[in-house]
């Protein structure tokens, strides 16, 4: 009898162990795993720094850019240092920009030394920490987060230039009460490092409307007025912004009726020569028949082109190339 009830007891275990558990409406399945995948794809590109809760620095930390490389080190090339500039840094994990006084910089080892990345780091810990800077992000961003930015940085491929994918970013801020809001950023390894400073400030603008009266100042004292008229891209027909500068100019003509001027049209060296000659000696023709317009003696004007023969700078940046596409009102005697 014993015998047969553990049977039956056996069975019992056997079939309840067997059943599957009844599913209820009140007990839905939720694809957790999913909805963790989509969020972290997702990056808050509108990602802000708390500046408020950085306490402010008492150190001296210097003048800009505020340290040297550490001894042994050495910038590889020539830095990026510049008056007023923009660059990205990695704020959890999504690159911002901040404006203001810049510095960007290779770092390499001077001769007969290696270079060493723990070295390096260490130093700058060490530094930053010793100055009352606080580290604000350490950690890399995504291949989605350099699309989405890396064409809008300027400066993408240029030195010192950090924010790819997958490479270690570290970002310090330094809350100066005397110098501002000042961003350090670098990456390093056991080739080399990047190092990135920015001293935060306001754009200021210095761009002022050129007159009659600095035209005729700049040819009475040097013979020569330089302007930036405005043309269409790649085209001699002068924009709304070169009309109003070509107005001044024959307001300066008005003023002194014997004056007489040669118009010289100009270009940087980027593309073909020929074209460019040809593009310069039309857009100083431009010039010449829009102060025609203007009720000025043609008998007073001439124009040529001289292309990229005369260079007013180095054509070796954008801003220099800027520089040398200009227009050239020469006094003549």
């Amino acid at each position: 009898m014993k015998r047969t009830v553990l049977l039956f007891a056996l069975a019992a275990v056997v079939v309840s162990c067997n059943q599957k558990p009844k599913e209820t409406a009140a007990s839905p399945v939720v694809q957790q795993d999913t909805l963790m995948t989509e969020n972290s794809t997702k990056k808050d590109t509108s990602a802000t720094l708390d500046l408020a809760s950085i306490p402010y620095s008492d150190a001296d930390i210097g003048v800009f850019p505020f340290f040297t490389s550490p001894k042994g080190y050495k910038e590889m090339n020539k830095p990026i240092n510049k008056d007023y500039d923009i660059c990205y840094f990695a704020i959890n994990g999504v690159m911002k920009p901040y404006e203001g006084r810049l510095y960007k910089a290779n770092i390499t080892n001077e001769e007969g030394t290696q270079f060493s990345q723990r070295y390096f780091e260490k130093s700058m810990e060490d530094y930053l920490a010793s100055i009352g800077a606080v580290k604000v992000f350490d950690g890399t961003i995504t291949s989605e987060e350099y699309e989405r930015y890396h064409k809008q940085d300027p400066h993408k491929g240029d030195e010192g230039d950090i924010g790819y994918a997958d490479e270690q970013i570290r970002v310090y801020v330094i809350r100066s009460k005397n110098q501002g809001n000042i961003f350090i950023q670098y990456t390093a390894n056991n080739a080399g490092a990047k190092l990135n400073i920015l001293q935060e400030n306001n754009f200021k603008q210095t761009i002022q409307k050129i007159t009659a009266d600095d035209i005729t100042k700049d040819l009475s004292e040097t013979g020569k007025s330089i302007v930036y008229i405005t043309f269409d891209t790649d085209k001699s027909s002068i924009t709304t912004g070169g009309t109003d500068l070509v107005i001044q100019i024959a307001e300066a003509l008005k003023n002194d009726p014997k004056l007489k001027i040669a118009i010289e049209g100009h270009t940087d060296n980027t593309g073909d020569a020929a074209h460019n000659k040809k593009l310069s000696d039309e857009r100083a023709n431009a010039v010449l028949t829009a102060l025609v317009g203007q009720k000025i003696d043609k008998s007073r004007l001439s124009a040529k082109g001289y292309g990229a023969e005369r260079p007013l700078v180095a054509n070796d940046t954008e801003d220099n190339r800027a520089k040398n596409r200009r227009v050239e009102l020469v006094k003549v005697k």
